[in-house]
């Protein structure tokens, strides 16, 4: 889409709804025209952007332009919602919410908890009838998010028309699984995430796996014996939040030791497969300021996409963004890319 064809199209809309009479003469109409093709020409010049990609492998940088093409070319978010903050807001009221079945699972882990997964198995699969080689995609939804988060059921749906099997990780004490042991989700702790994957990988040991997770991605009577809830749940802030319950419930002395150890800063450098992580540089919980594109340089299997509106899980674009959003995109063509043709990440 270029600038003549949407400013051509917004006015010759514009111009079907307005009436020529609007305040007694044609000089509303005229306004309305002029404020829309102002409107539009700074949409298409400051929003509608291609992103950043950001990759210091030349080959792995290659694979993406040629199987994910989505990532190198022009985002155009919502016309009349591409804020990030109203991004943010409106994504979880606006996106339709794709109806999947699923099949819930209960595993314990090694200190008595139990972990809900929940399974889209996919077994009418075209693409992939024998489910022992079916390609799995294990889905991480954000902090305090579930199978129910109508991101997942679109990045469900997606794996669906490419006849994959998709897995819900459900932290523990959600999707209102009883909480166990007093221990619930920690960004800097991975053992549950881990304990997860063997057993996926041993259910579908020839079966290709993947994993993509959205955001940093409760219940009360259990906690109660270690914590004040009382006063946890008065705080009015994420940080107040982990200072009375995270970072005290994992051992951490501060909560700025917490928040370092969770920084995925640190962990970039390590990153050993293959990783291509998206994030607006308007998004209001990680905005671009915080993204470690310096440290994402010195790791040859990381790539980053920046978009420069998109706010946090939002990405809407179309007039009406009820379906597919950017992210969905960038999802579905990156897992499909990975799994037709990962042999070629670094071959290229």
């Amino acid at each position: 889409m270029d600038w003549q064809v949407l400013t051509r199209e917004l006015s010759l809309y514009l111009e079907s709804q307005v009436r020529v009479g609007l305040f007694g003469s044609g000089v509303g109409l005229s306004l309305v025209l002029g404020f829309g093709v102002a409107y539009a020409c700074y949409y298409l010049s400051s929003i509608a952007k291609k992103p950043q990609l950001v990759a210091s492998n030349k080959r792995f940088c290659r694979f993406l332009e040629e199987y994910c093409p989505v990532v190198t070319e022009t985002y155009y978010p919502t016309i009349w919602c591409w804020e990030g903050r109203v991004q943010t807001l409106l994504r979880p009221f606006i996106t339709s919410r794709p109806q999947v079945q699923y099949r819930n699972e209960l595993i314990r882990t090694a200190d008595g908890g139990q972990i809900s997964l929940d399974w889209f198995d996919n077994n009418d699969s075209l693409y992939y009838p024998d489910a022992s080689t079916r390609p799995t995609v294990l889905l991480l939804p954000g902090l305090t998010g579930t199978s129910k988060e109508s991101y997942i059921l679109h990045m469900i749906h997606q794996s669906e028309t490419l006849g994959y099997r998709c897995v819900v990780f459900n932290n523990r004490g959600i999707a209102g699984e009883d909480l166990l042991t007093p221990r619930t989700y920690c960004a800097a702790n991975t053992e549950d995430l881990e304990a997860v994957i063997h057993h996926i990988h041993s259910l579908h040991p020839s079966a290709p796996f993947m994993a993509a997770g959205v955001s940093m991605g409760g219940h009360r009577q259990m906690l109660e014996k270690l914590f004040d809830m009382d006063l946890v749940m008065k705080a009015r802030t994420v940080r107040e939040f982990d200072k009375q319950f995270t970072s005290v419930m994992f051992g951490y002395r501060t909560i700025d030791d917490y928040y370092e150890d969770a920084s995925p800063c640190r962990k970039l450098k390590s990153v050993g497969i293959p990783v291509l992580c998206l994030n607006s540089v308007d998004d209001v919980f990680s905005p671009g300021h915080a993204i470690p594109v310096e440290t994402a340089k010195q790791n040859a299997n990381v790539a980053l996409v920046l978009t420069s509106c998109g706010g946090h899980i939002g990405f809407l674009e179309g007039i009406w963004p009820r379906k597919c959003t950017y992210m969905d995109r960038v999802f579905k063509q990156f897992v499909q890319a990975v799994f037709e043709h990962g042999n070629k990440i670094f071959s290229m």
